[in-house]
């Protein structure tokens, strides 16, 4: 599955997927509030109804198009959602999706990639990261001894933020020792979606914005920046641009 071009391409243009456990797919759906869109036969009818999606919104909106269906795994039956929304898709879902079970996601953005880990129990997050060495959740170190089992290099950097390694492997591995589902390019393939329009997340209030870039040369930058510091700076930029302009002629004085 790692090594198959069908991930590539996901890794490359962003993803979203999710496994929740005892929920069917149509009630999946209904708790994202997405409007159902019938159903297809493998991948390639989820990516066409993706780009489809797209070609109408003309890429303005966060909406997308998920495809769900039922696999086996442990404890029961599985509901494996899977989108093209760029890794931003399906996060805000998962308290609802785990409230009275288990929920799982892993995601890219593409690019130079933000790559996201979350297990939920009953609507909490156990256990979150980006980088596997900076755990969140109200259970940040329980799978630590299982993430260096299956090979997770929990050593921190100098920049804390752990070695360079293939940690999408390993959260591969790690999705499926929680949920009993292999993760397959031909489970993927073959299966039969049932296809949802996911709205746009309803507008928030912000309190800060995340810069974080990565360039050509594999240098890093990331800043945070607080909701009073962009206004504040705003406000300046603003006032400056509102002082008269004072053009001086030859006989005027030097300031």
């Amino acid at each position: 599955m790692r090594s198959s071009r069908m991930f590539g391409d996901a890794m490359a243009s962003g993803y979203g997927l999710a496994l929740v456990r005892g929920i069917a797919p149509t009630d999946v759906f209904r708790l994202m509030e997405a409007v159902p869109k019938g159903t297809g036969e493998g991948l390639d009818a989820l990516v066409e109804e993706h780009l489809e999606h797209r070609d109408a919104t003309d890429y303005w909106d966060d909406s997308f198009i998920a495809g769900a269906f039922t696999v086996p795994g442990t404890d029961g039956d599985w509901t494996l959602v899977f989108d093209f929304s760029g890794g931003v898709g399906m996060p805000r879902f998962m308290p609802a999706l785990s409230q009275n079970g288990r929920a799982v996601s892993h995601s890219t953005n593409g690019g130079a990639p933000i790559d996201l880990f979350d297990w939920y129990e009953d609507g909490e997050l156990r256990t979150g990261f980006e980088w596997p060495t900076n755990r969140q959740g109200s259970t940040p170190d329980e799978l630590v001894p299982v993430m260096l089992e299956i090979g997770f290099d929990l050593t921190e950097d100098e920049d804390g933020a752990g070695p360079s390694t293939d940690t999408k492997a390993a959260v591969l591995a790690l999705t499926e020792h929680l949920t009993g589902v292999r993760l397959t390019k031909e489970l993927l393939q073959g299966a039969e979606y049932h296809f949802g329009h996911v709205p746009q997340a309803p507008a928030a209030e912000w309190t800060k914005v995340v810069i974080d870039v990565t360039g050509a040369d594999e240098e890093r930058f990331y800043k945070e920046v607080t909701r009073e510091e962009a206004e504040a700076v705003t406000a300046l930029a603003r006032a400056r641009a509102e002082e008269p302009i004072v053009i001086l002629g030859p006989s005027s004085p030097t300031p």
